[in-house]
């Protein structure tokens, strides 16, 4: 008879897989493949028969960077998605997220690969910056309406999270029964941003003729003039061309004109030349249809709203830029330049108009929108121009006079929220920096359970190796350690199959790019023979992890992994290849596992191990639900003491997702754990030693010759 859990669900009692609860996921029974992995185990043991799925993944990007203080390393890569060994957010979908073109789109509407703004930090500022969406998924929670000062409204899960003027803050603090206490919204609160983004026009008639006055009266040759026939006759020739070079508004007319009854013939105009691009233009000639355009370009007497967006739009895509944070529009026409005033002030935008005097031709007038990034964003979706190349907001800092002070926060009832996670770890949601959500829980990204999913539905980025070969090659890749294995293990069964992590490790040695490497499996013992020479460079070094020697807790906290004999096998086959090992103790499970840090310290260093760290067991959202059923199914009698325990390490809660106390706890309990793992370090030895920094100079790309030295005199 299944185990009823925590939750509700019923847990599967057989032994081999970490999580008992998949509460999305389905599982079918096949046959275990053998393998020796160190346990031993007789046949009654054996593991369930617990199908392994692996989905064939092109990854869009390799190296995943953070800017966390808690970690030794800035980038990271991870070969699978997913977790063999068994191991122990969200916002309304109707919320416009910035696209790269500059354009919204709905959070619901998001793909995998779309191309999106998030943000990344460059000296003092955060700056927006183009991202990719890696994953989209939504899930049934409870949501919340969070209000700001300037009328924005957003509505996301308590979980969720937003940048605020003090940093990362969730939506709510103390979460369900576990009191999960964390940064989080209170009114007054200043959410970083523009503020909510503003509604697109109305592409109606009103609006085409707009986008045509704009369009055509500053960029094309309309004109009906007499030329005469060879016979001496003299006739009228009607004529209209308009040549761009961006086809996007070079269609867009062409398709209003269509609109409108007007065909035109499209073709090419001028050669790429040099520094010149193609142009290509449409055209018509016959009398009716330059009579019917003229018609359609004349000033209006009573301009509509939607006119005006559509005459902003069209300027803007005839004569506008967009650089170096400033927009502008120029001309030399009077009248042009007070119709732009004119429309602006529709819209209440804030404008000075400026006079650059030239010798050469009629003095310029450049019409400059005020307000900052803001009203700018507030200009392109308001009038919706067609050339993107113009909306790039790219390098601009996450900086603004918008009142984004929270105002309310209110409970709403359950209802369907969207997130996705992307290459920059954030994204743009109506004009506010929205945190994406990260092992078990990054299987949620793609609606699969974060329970039994996440240890058989795996994935595997077969182009891992050339990714990263291209990344290694831009000229502006900047040298820094690579860690291996940050969130899934690189050397987890199905490596032995697939090889990507060996793949990886072979670029890395071919670019002398230093590389660390986390893992559990003995496996690694395969790729000596890289990472000694690499390491004989100072480019390599390994930690293994490793948290008690007991057998039977570790099968059972850790089914599928090395077993604790097998880890100590492979420090020791590392360490005598000359490959740096460091042993993390990792997780320290109160009451389970704590006991064993000085045991596991001493035959680590017996093994070869120079170096140790440890980390407090961290329960995160969408693990803790799977600890809990774990402990009541592994250890009933220990359960509530383990539990309590914890939250006196961790300050009441479950878990403490806060910067430097994340990975180690607080509180005297923690401060004890500390002071015990401090003192058998020194016991035996480990860290005395500051760790040598892998080395950075030696990277070469391939086929290019190396960089001299500043202090290497030349020959």
């Amino acid at each position: 008879m299944p185990l009823k859990t925590l939750t509700g669900k019923y847990a599967d009692p057989r032994k081999g897989r970490g999580a008992g609860i998949n509460p999305e996921g389905r599982f079918e029974n096949v046959e275990r493949e053998a393998f020796d992995d160190g346990w031993n185990t007789s046949e009654e043991d054996e593991l369930p028969p617990l199908k392994t799925q692996v989905t064939v993944e092109r990854a869009k990007s390799i190296i995943s960077r953070n800017q966390s203080p808690d970690i030794c390393f800035s980038q990271s890569i991870n070969p699978y998605q997913g977790c063999e060994h068994g191991c122990i957010y969200c916002s309304w979908g109707e919320t416009p997220v910035l696209m790269a073109d500059g354009r919204t789109k709905r959070l619901a509407d998001l793909r995998v690969g779309d191309d999106i703004y998030g943000t990344v930090r460059q000296g003092w500022y955060r700056r927006y910056a183009k991202s990719r969406v890696l994953a989209h998924w939504s899930v049934i929670k409870p949501a919340y309406r969070i209000s700001l000062e300037d009328g924005t409204e957003l509505i996301s899960s308590g979980d969720h999270r937003f940048l605020t003027d003090r940093g990362w803050k969730y939506v709510a603090g103390t979460m369900g029964k576990s009191a999960i206490q964390r940064p989080y919204l209170t009114p007054n609160s200043k959410l970083m941003g523009t503020g909510a983004f503003a509604a697109g026009p109305s592409r109606n008639r009103d609006y085409r003729l707009g986008y045509l006055c704009g369009m055509i009266r500053e960029d094309a040759l309309l004109a009906s003039s007499p030329y005469r026939r060879a016979s001496g006759k003299i006739n009228i020739g009607h004529h209209f061309r308009l040549a761009l070079c961006d086809d996007e508004a070079l269609l867009r007319t062409q398709q209003y004109l269509q609109d409108c009854g007007i065909e035109t013939h499209e073709c090419a105009f001028q050669a790429a030349v040099g520094a010149r691009r193609a142009m290509r233009q449409i055209r018509t000639r016959t009398r009716p249809n330059v009579e019917q355009i003229r018609s359609f370009i004349s000033w209006p007497e009573a301009p509509t709203r939607a006119w005006s967006a559509g005459f902003l739009s069209g300027i803007f895509d005839a004569e506008g830029s967009f650089s170096h944070c400033v927009l502008r529009i120029s001309n030399t026409d009077r009248q042009i330049v007070d119709w732009i005033g004119r429309c602006l002030r529709v819209f209440d935008f804030r404008f000075a108009v400026e006079k650059v005097e030239n010798h050469r031709i009629k003095p310029i007038e450049v019409v400059r929108l005020n307000g900052g990034l803001r009203e700018q964003l507030r200009f392109f979706h308001t009038v919706d121009p067609a050339i993107t190349r113009k909306l790039d907001i790219g390098g601009q800092a996450v900086k603004s006079d918008a009142r984004l002070r929270v105002v309310n926060i209110e409970a709403i009832g359950a209802m369907r929220l969207y997130d996705i996670t992307t290459e920059t770890e954030d994204f743009i949601a109506n004009g506010v920096v929205s945190h994406n959500c990260y092992a078990r829980p990054s299987h949620a990204y793609r609606n699969l359970s974060p329970g039994i999913d996440f240890e058989t539905r795996l994935f595997a980025k077969v182009n891992a190796a050339e990714l990263l070969r291209q990344e290694l090659s831009r000229p502006g890749y900047v040298c820094d350690e690579i860690m291996i294995g940050a969130n899934t293990d690189p050397y987890q069964p199905i490596e032995r199959e697939w090889k990507i992590t060996r793949s990886v490790l072979e670029v890395c040695a071919e670019f002398n790019q230093p590389v660390g490497l986390i893992t559990k499996n003995g496996g690694i013992e395969r790729d000596i023979d890289i990472l000694a020479p690499m390491a004989g460079k100072g480019l390599a070094s390994v930690t293994i992890s490793c948290n008690n020697l007991d057998h039977e807790v570790a099968r059972r906290l850790e089914p599928r992994c090395s077993a604790p004999k097998r880890r100590l096998q492979a420090m020791k086959a590392l360490s005598d290849a000359g490959i740096p090992v460091c042993v993390l103790v990792a997780p320290v499970v109160p009451f389970l596992t704590d006991q064993q840090i000085e045991a596991v310290l001493e035959a680590s260093w017996e093994h070869g191990a120079r170096q140790a760290g440890y980390v407090l067991l961290r329960l995160p959202w969408e693990v803790k639900d799977l600890f809990r059923d774990w402990l009541e199914r592994n250890y009933p009698l220990k359960a509530k003491h383990v539990m309590s325990r914890v939250h006196e390490m961790r300050d009441g809660c479950d878990n403490d997702p806060s910067f430097g106390s994340r990975m180690i706890g607080s509180g005297k309990f923690a401060e004890l754990l500390e002071q015990r793992f401090d003192k058998a370090c020194k016991r035996y030895g480990f860290n005395s030693t500051r760790g040598r920094a892998l080395a950075k100079t030696l990277f070469r790309v391939p086929g290019k010759p190396a960089q001299m030295s500043l202090f290497q005199a030349p020959i």
